[in-house]
């Protein structure tokens, strides 16, 4: 098997095992990022992640956590293999000689490549998964929003953005914050995974590190991601969230000084515990189910 196929099945894997360890995280951040700011003198629709968890759980079950995940998991095969292979292809063009191993600056210019080409398969994804389905619940409920539970499904709600927002332009709405937060993002992300093998190791030869090395350099490596980019990832949500025909904001940077001026530097981490509490095991899981994916092929 060669290293493209290699990459394309262990990123698979690796991406369907953070998914499904991260998803209900993701679900309570977008939730928490999306509710509108409360009238004066009233307090918000979540008083924080927990509570979100518990009006979640009785208002629609266990489901509820999981509402969304239909578009990423069909998704997650296209998304992850073009992390991974991007990165891996990337990699192959900066080696000095087959099988030197990268220093850390290479791997993040190898990040940074692999988050450019997963934007465009990000944007669209989130669109349906954030603005559509988990925090169609939040919209609903909201005085100020005046709309109704209106999507079925991933498939339902690809089929209104393309008939009434704008086609196939309107799936790709917050295409600028989503660049700007997978191309630093995993930049990051990958610099400090091979940093902290490394380290582990002491020295640039990893081949040897077991599973806990790989659990705990994917934790930390998420996490990194997530302490980077979350601004632009809350600009991202409501970016994606607005009203198509009367919108609120009318691009990213207004966006950005509309929420920092009526909700302090606190409206740009909204959701941020929900997001750090699911990046550390959401990742390990899935550089684990990577790694070892990536050793039993060869």
């Amino acid at each position: 098997m060669g290293d493209v196929a290699k990459d394309l099945t262990s990123g698979t894997i690796g991406g369907a095992a953070q998914l499904i360890v991260g998803h209900p995280f993701d679900t309570i951040k977008v939730k928490l990022q999306s509710q509108p700011a409360p009238l004066p003198g009233q307090p918000p629709k979540y008083a924080g992640a927990m509570d979100a968890v518990k009006q979640t759980l009785a208002a629609e079950g266990p489901r509820g956590l999981y509402k969304g995940m239909g578009a990423p998991l069909a998704t997650v095969a296209a998304f992850n293999a073009v992390l991974f292979t991007v990165r891996g292809q990337m990699e192959a063009l900066l080696r000095s000689e087959p099988g030197a191993t990268l220093t850390v600056g290479q791997q993040v210019i190898c990040g940074a490549g692999a988050g450019v080409a997963v934007s465009f398969l990000a944007c669209p994804t989130e669109l349906i998964k954030c603005s559509r389905l988990q925090a169609q619940s939040v919209l609903a409920d909201s005085a100020s929003a005046g709309v109704a539970v209106k999507y079925g499904g991933p498939m339902d709600v690809a089929r209104h953005v393309l008939r009434s927002e704008g086609g196939v332009r309107g799936l790709f709405k917050g295409m600028v914050p989503t660049l700007a937060r997978e191309v630093p993002g995993n930049a990051v992300v990958f610099g400090v995974y091979e940093a902290l093998k490394q380290y582990m190791a002491g020295g640039p030869d990893t081949s040897k590190l077991g599973r806990g090395s790989f659990i705990v350099a994917g934790g930390l490596a998420g996490a990194a991601f997530w302490l980077t980019v979350y601004p632009t990832d809350v600009i991202k949500s409501v970016i994606q969230v607005d009203d198509y025909k009367n919108p609120k904001y009318t691009g990213s940077i207004n966006a950005f000084r509309r929420i920092f001026a009526s909700e302090g530097l606190k409206g740009l981490y909204k959701g941020f515990g929900p997001a750090m509490a699911r990046s550390v095991p959401a990742n390990a899981a899935c550089f684990l189910a990577y790694e070892v994916t990536r050793s039993s092929l060869g």
